[in-house]
Parts: structure tokens; sequence; C-alpha cells
């Protein structure tokens, strides 16, 4: 991916982020999260929400949001689908994805991360803070830290940039595409896969960026989402299938021995 000058043609000196947020059917949640983007201090923030022709008041909340938002409310074939609406609507040079109920973790928090970026990496990312379903409760920091240098490796054991807190520069999309709409959990991961065997500069920082929320599709399915991990990092070939058979097996075992103990 071409990297270009470091300086941004604006006052501000940073790029344009663009936040996509899929929602369904989830009004007070979306509303914590454009409450919380409203109170960013970042200069040059767009926030696109796809929403799947809620029922729930969503769209009043769309039509009269806290901060401007472009919008669009109609039925989708699930997150895929929605994220891959928002990137075409998105303008942004970085683009950013979150939940209904997921934000940031301060007011400043953006133009702290991208200060010190130079020039034009792929990739930059975060560290998220987990957080109870109802959002009240702070449950564990992914990573607890990042390595000095990022390794692509990490990824055939889990999904090593979460989502949260990672920019994906537009270019990258214009690479390798949109997400892959037969991914009902891992759409993101599945994406940076198709980079693995010539994966793009990755900008790590130690500041936590976004609060992850609990729930969502995912809730008590976590068989249906080592399934998905385990055919996707098959069907871009990140490791022999012997080895990624004993990932596999390993994973399901080390959750299962965290189910037992609690600590899920």
């Amino acid at each position: 991916m071409d990297i270009r000058p470091a300086a941004y043609p604006n006052q501000y000196g940073l790029p344009k982020l663009s936040i996509i947020i899929a929602s369904y059917n989830e009004c007070e949640a979306l509303k914590h999260t454009l409450t919380n983007l409203a109170q960013q201090q970042y200069p040059l923030l767009e926030v696109v929400v796809i929403d799947g022709d809620s029922s729930d008041g969503t769209k009043a909340l769309l039509q009269n949001p806290p901060l401007p938002v472009k919008w669009l409310s109609e039925p989708d074939g699930g997150i895929s689908d929605a994220f891959n609406k928002g990137v075409r609507l998105a303008t942004g040079e970085y683009l950013n994805f979150q939940g209904a109920g997921d934000g940031f973790t301060a007011p400043d928090i953006l133009s702290r991360l991208f200060q010190d970026i130079l020039g034009r990496p792929a990739l930059v990312c975060g560290r998220v803070q987990r957080l109870s379903e109802d959002g009240h409760q702070a449950l564990w920091q992914a990573p607890k830290r990042w390595p000095k240098h990022f390794n692509k490796v990490a990824f055939l054991f889990r999904m090593a940039l979460p989502h949260q807190g990672l920019f994906t520069h537009q270019g990258f999309f214009y690479k390798y595409g949109l997400f892959d709409t037969q991914c009902k959990f891992a759409m993101d991961y599945e994406l940076l896969l198709r980079a693995y065997h010539q994966f793009p500069e990755v900008v790590c920082s130690n500041l936590c960026v976004a609060h992850w929320r609990a729930g969502g599709v995912g809730t008590n399915r976590l068989h249906d989402i080592f399934d998905e991990y385990h055919r996707i990092k098959c069907q871009h070939s990140v490791a022999p299938r012997w080895m990624l058979e004993s990932i596999d097996k390993w994973t399901r075992a080390k959750q299962g021995v965290k189910t037992v103990l609690g600590r899920v």
C-alpha cells in the first residue's frame, strides 16, 4: 500500500476519521454511542449509522441526533452487509467500526491517538476496554499491552486487532475489498486475514481507545464463532492445515477450562 507524505493537507494536520455504526433495534444503546461521539474533540470526525430498518424509535433518533450523522435505515443482510454500506458512504481517510453501545474512552482520545502518527500506515490500533452488557462494569482490557512490534502470527490464535480500537486506511478496502457477507461473527478478522501473507504496516498504541460492550450476535455462540474462525483461517491458508487443526482444538479446550473456572 502506498504511503503518502506525513503532512495532512488541512489546518489540523490530522486525517479525517469515519466512525461506522451498525445497529438494529438498539435505540438506547445507539443513543449512548452517538452521545459519546458528540463529546469527541477530534476536529475531523464523520459519523455514519447503518440501521437495519429498526422499529424501536431508532429512526426518530437519527432524524434528531446529538451530532451530525450520515445515516441509512433499510433491511440488510446482517452486520457485514451493514458495514459494507457504511464503507461506501464514508469519506474519511481512516475508518473505524463500532457497535451500538460502544464508544471512546475520553473526549480527547482520538486526537491523542493520531497526533504522533507519521505517514499513512494501513492500520492504526489502540487498546480496548471490555464492559459488561449493561455498560456499568469494566471487565478486562485487550491487549494487556502491545509488543514493541506487532507480529501477524498472533492472528493464528485470535483476532489480534480489536475492531473498536482499529482504524483502517480507506486504501486497505480498495486493495482487499469489502467485508465478506458470508461471515456472521468474524467479518473484521476475515478481512485482515486476506492480507496475511503480505501484511501491511500496523501502528499500535498503548492508549486504551474504546469501550467494547458485551452482548451482540455472538452471545452464547462461542462454538459457532470458533467454527467461523477456523474456516476463515483455512480459507486464507495462514498456516498448514495440521497446525490450524491443532490451534482450533487448543483454543476450544482453553475456552472450556475458562468456562469451568467461571472466567468467561
